[in-house]
């Protein structure tokens, strides 16, 4: 870390880490800067509703892997990030487990440009928390008596250009537009 240039600390994401700047320079602290303060598992709820008899079962499953995002200011310079997986395992004789996981963070942003928070809220904040509510997911998986499950990464970055795209596509079709 002692070859860091002072003036470019950061974490790759073209953000500074909070820590970086604390007791540094004149003041004048404008840099872009973005940190977790903490994570949590928020809400964890794990069912093996056929159990015993679902070990008995010769059917492959089929997962159902769902996934959503929520950012929303807590106080100044401070959000709360959740990522929410649900897993559901079924075949044709029933459900063999459900994995409901809310997993968050709060995320400190300090000095990020209105148009560069949504991206980093829901592209960096997830992509920080994920790789641990995989891990609780696949524990929970394994809890219930079936195989580790290791969910696949997410691509946050195209999951929000679809989702601004699918926006503007809305914004669009509700505004009617005149032809000579």
């Amino acid at each position: 870390m002692a070859e860091q240039d002072s003036g470019t600390a950061g974490n790759g994401s073209g953000l500074a880490d909070t820590d970086a700047g604390a007791g540094a320079g004149n003041g004048d602290n404008t840099g872009a800067q973005f940190s977790v303060l903490t994570q949590y598992i928020k809400d964890l709820s794990v069912e093996n509703p056929n159990a015993p008899q679902v070990f008995q079962w010769d059917a492959q499953p089929s997962l159902d892997v769902q996934f959503s995002l929520n950012a929303q200011k807590v106080a100044d310079e401070m959000h709360e990030v959740a990522v929410k997986i649900d897993v559901t395992a079924r075949s044709d004789n029933g459900v063999h487990f459900v994995v409901d996981l809310t997993y968050a963070g709060l995320f400190a942003a300090r000095n990020v440009p209105d148009d560069a928070l949504g991206p980093v809220l829901l592209i960096e904040a997830p992509r920080l928390l994920f790789p641990f509510a995989r891990q609780i997911v696949c524990e929970a998986v394994t809890s219930t008596g079936f195989p580790p499950l290791l969910l696949d990464p997410i691509d946050f970055a195209a999951a929000y250009v679809a989702q601004m795209q699918a926006q503007q596509g809305a914004l669009a079709g509700a505004t009617p537009q005149g032809e000579a």
